[in-house]
């Protein structure tokens, strides 16, 4: 296999590209399809998942893929593999609102060995290769400094089928919204981490999420100086409530929200 860096290079101009597909619809009507009564999917999110992997495929000979629109909900990375989220924020680009990403990253048996998230109609691309820093359009970045929870801007999001965890999501909002500066939800996973990374956002909570969802993103924000974990403090498992933050505002987090995870 090709170095790190190398494969990064190419996995970004494969992504940026595929940000051209996103610009292209973006002027143009959306054939929508609903997956649930809110979980949406668009000929977009087809579209660029279809060029993502027929692109990506020669990068890394022999990677398997494991992709939002074409693989199982509950499927779990193996291996060496492509994991993917073409259009993170369906629902932000059927409303057009700009905050929506798309999410690559490499894994490599047991971690994320780098990401991408690009924010087409923003035009920001941030990425990371595990040990060599984040980046924003090529620019290093890194997480904030805020000390409290006080001066922390905090994102988190729904999931999809929250009818059935509604107390939880309120109690969390109950506890966060007095604690901090102020809660933002932007409706992407991935953008909310790659705002983690960059400074933006202070801290970001969810649960719910599947690996394309985060894969790429969690990276980001670790390899920007941030830390992400379960909400115990222990290191994140597919499936569990994902914590990120700045690394400083862990411990405040970890014990504001770490007893509503039961």
């Amino acid at each position: 296999m090709a170095s790190s860096q190398d494969i990064l290079r190419g996995c970004l101009d494969i992504v940026r590209q595929s940000g051209e597909i996103v610009r292209e619809h973006w002027a143009k009507p959306s054939n929508v399809k609903h997956k649930g009564r809110i979980d949406l999917v668009t000929q977009t999110d087809l579209a660029v998942e279809t060029f993502l992997k027929e692109h990506l495929a020669g990068l890394v000979p022999g990677a398997g893929f494991l992709a939002e629109e074409s693989s199982a909900a509950e499927q779990q990375p193996e291996g060496l593999c492509w994991i993917i989220d073409p259009v993170d924020g369906t629902t932000n680009f059927v409303h057009r609102i700009p905050q929506v990403g798309t999410s690559v990253a490499l894994w490599n048996n047991d971690h994320v060995e780098l990401g991408v998230v690009n924010v087409p109609m923003m035009h920001e691309c941030f990425s990371a290769v595990r040990g060599g820093g984040a980046f924003c359009n090529g620019a290093p970045m890194a997480v904030s400094r805020a000390e409290t929870l006080t001066d922390a801007l905090v994102g988190t999001g729904f999931p999809y089928d929250f009818t059935g965890r509604l107390d939880k999501i309120l109690e969390r909002l109950a506890l966060v919204l007095p604690k901090s500066q102020g809660l933002r939800r932007i409706g992407a996973a991935s953008v909310d981490l790659a705002y983690v990374a960059c400074g933006r956002l202070d801290v970001f909570f969810e649960a719910g999420l599947k690996p394309w969802d985060f894969a790429a993103g969690m990276l980001l924000v670790e390899e920007a100086g941030g830390r992400v974990t379960n909400l115990h403090g222990g290191p994140l498992r597919f499936g569990e409530a994902l914590l990120a933050t700045n690394g400083l505002l862990h411990g405040p987090a970890l014990e504001l929200l770490g007893p509503t995870d039961n």
